[in-house]
């Protein structure tokens, strides 16, 4: 039975109880061989116990004095029955109260793992003060605990199972703030953390429970393979590593090659948005560089009345630290600047990409760089790779995987920048003679015995080419997915529930719009076939009776001569004939009439 994480309505709960022990007591008489009943509970059925003292951690002795928190009632009223059923001999019970687990998923602190390592908040929150103390164990120890009771069947039969950890709320989200965020924490209020659709009331009660304990039976008894005896804070980058592994969550690092104009900038914000990475161009980490180095040395106002929270101690004393360190560089960048035209030399930018390439963002999802590093000089500086080989590297988490080479010749370079408009080309690079100064000093570099692409390729990743001239692309559409299709699935967290929930509905309206445009599209083309079929079957119609009316007058017009010459000709011999015929009655009148028409006809003389 596992009653981590799990909370049973009482009515539910009661009908557990009742089909468990009329199972397990039909069960028990017939068993053939001693067997064991784990359950795994959880140190949530001692949130509201009263501690023996301030100082003193809760023992397994103390169990009896135990009081579940009100929606863990249904967890120590298992506890309570199993233990009672395990009076039996041949039947064994054991109760295990593990506390809050993390690790393989991280179980409960997943929100703030998730929060921190997508990188969408300046801070971490932190529910209330943070000061209550959370027991804690990985799942892997927790197994390892269950494993020495199967094995060992020890006398106690209620076991805590925590680690020797005694960290606090706020110690826990700071720590998994500073390996996988932003670094910093923000209290909130304890009734925020209803505002989060992924934390559930369950997971609340654990977040905020209150308990030091101490697994002395464990220490005594068990001989435990730890995994992380002394608990999360102390192998953080262990249970990072751990937790980006069962996630599925590597970094994607991508270098994007090509001469000026060939679509890089647009093609790498198309990669980025697919991978959702980070797209780094010199400009920005410039920009962005200085302006942080501004605001680290710009003066700190201080207001005597303000109380600073606990823990931001630590972040306002390492900022202190670096404020001389920044305007040293700030100072240097400055001045490099002042001396090469607004142009910053080599090793200033090596740094500031060194340091935009460790943050955390790019740490976690990854980056697409977009044409630096240019030369073979340049990216053996940012990588370090020659002069770090057989040390251990600090750069191995951010040293790119993917390379991708945009070509095209001079001529279809030329022709594509000619053709862009003059709103797009004007205080750009792409101005005519800013444009073929780019490309002459690319292709310099780029024939050099060492370039940029020799760097990558002497270490075993090699670039892929891909001609852009090829495709009649403006839109980089196939070129986009030339590289997805080289690069794979992505390596980050599948949808949001908000994203699902806008993609689907967009699905569905552009599925109605479409069905409604088909079925109003087919019943246009039905009014149209009737109106056709109407208007043809009139027009038919039409044509039928004219030539009905037309055949009438042509045999009535024709029948003209014809009847004017029988009624001169033939019908007075004709009727003076038949007259005779009827006088006479001969007994062959048609030979009597032949015979009369032939001696009374007026034209035989």
């Amino acid at each position: 039975i596992e009653c981590q994480g799990e909370v049973f309505h009482r009515e539910s709960g009661e009908i557990m109880e009742q089909a468990a022990q009329r199972s397990l007591h039909m069960e028990i008489e017939h068993f053939a061989a001693p067997k064991t009943f784990i359950l795994i509970s959880t140190v949530m059925s001692w949130a509201k116990s009263n501690p023996p003292d301030p100082v003193n951690s809760f023992t397994e002795d103390d169990y009896r004095r135990r009081k579940p928190h009100p929606n863990f009632m249904d967890h120590i009223n298992a506890e309570k029955l199993v233990l009672k059923l395990g009076k039996n001999v041949s039947f064994s019970t054991y109760v295990v109260a593990s506390g809050i687990q993390y690790g393989a998923g991280e179980g409960v602190l997943h929100y703030f793992f998730k929060i921190g390592w997508l990188s969408e908040t300046n801070a971490i929150p932190v529910f209330g003060n943070g000061n209550n103390y959370i027991p804690t164990i990985h799942v892997h120890d927790l197994a390892g605990v269950l494993q020495n009771i199967a094995d060992h069947r020890p006398r106690f039969h209620y076991i805590l199972a925590v680690d020797e950890s005694l960290h606090t709320f706020q110690e826990l989200v700071k720590c998994i703030s500073k390996n996988v965020g932003p670094g910093k924490i923000e209290k909130i209020p304890q009734e925020n953390a209803f505002l989060s659709k992924e934390l559930t009331q369950t997971h609340v009660d654990m977040l905020l429970v209150n308990l030091r304990m101490e697994a002395m039976f464990l220490k005594e008894t068990f001989n435990i393979k730890w995994v992380a005896q002394t608990g999360l804070v102390e192998n953080i980058e262990q249970i990072v590593e751990e937790y980006k592994q069962s996630r599925g969550l590597l970094p994607l690092k991508i270098y994007i090659h090509g001469p000026p104009g060939v679509g890089k900038s647009t093609i790498a914000e198309e990669i980025c948005k697919h991978y959702k990475l980070h797209h780094i161009k010199i400009k920005d980490v410039i920009s962005e560089s200085i302006a942080k180095l501004e605001k680290i040395v710009a003066p700190k106002e201080v207001d005597s009345d303000s109380v600073r929270q606990e823990g931001e101690d630590d972040d306002d004393e390492e900022e202190g630290e670096n404020v001389e360190e920044a305007h040293e560089l700030l100072a240097g960048i400055k001045e490099s600047m002042e001396q090469n035209a607004g142009r910053l030399d080599d090793q200033y930018v090596i740094k500031l990409f060194k340091d935009k390439l460790k943050s955390m963002p790019c740490r976690n999802q990854g980056y697409v760089l977009d044409g630096f590093p240019k030369t073979y000089d340049q990216a053996r500086d940012l990588f370090n790779y020659r002069c770090e080989r057989g040390k251990v590297k600090d750069n191995v988490f951010f040293f790119t995987e993917f390379v991708i080479s945009l070509t095209a010749s001079d001529e279809f370079l030329k022709n594509r920048i000619i053709n862009l408009p003059e709103s797009v080309v004007a205080g750009t690079h792409y101005t005519q003679d800013r444009f073929l100064q780019s490309l002459n000093n690319f292709r310099e570099i780029n024939a050099e015995d060492e370039t940029v692409l020799n760097y990558f390729d002497e270490l075993e990743i090699h670039p892929q080419f891909i001609d852009v001239a090829k495709y009649e692309d403006p839109e980089n559409r196939f070129i986009v997915k030339e590289i997805i299709k080289e690069i794979g699935e992505p390596r980050n967290y599948g949808l949001t529930d908000e994203e699902k929930e806008s993609l689907e509905r967009k699905a569905a309206e552009e599925c109605l719009a479409r069905e409604a445009k088909e079925e109003a599209e087919r019943k246009r083309r039905e009014a149209e076939e009737r109106a056709e079929r109407i208007a043809n079957w009139e027009e038919w119609n039409k044509h039928l009776e004219e030539v009905k009316k037309q055949e009438q007058e042509l045999l009535e017009a024709r029948s003209i001569p014809l009847r004017n010459y029988l009624m001169r000709h033939v019908m007075p011999t004709l009727m003076q004939g038949l007259n005779e015929c009827c006088k006479i009655r001969p007994d062959d009148p048609v030979d009597f009439l032949a015979e009369y028409l032939f001696k009374n006809n007026p034209d035989v003389k």
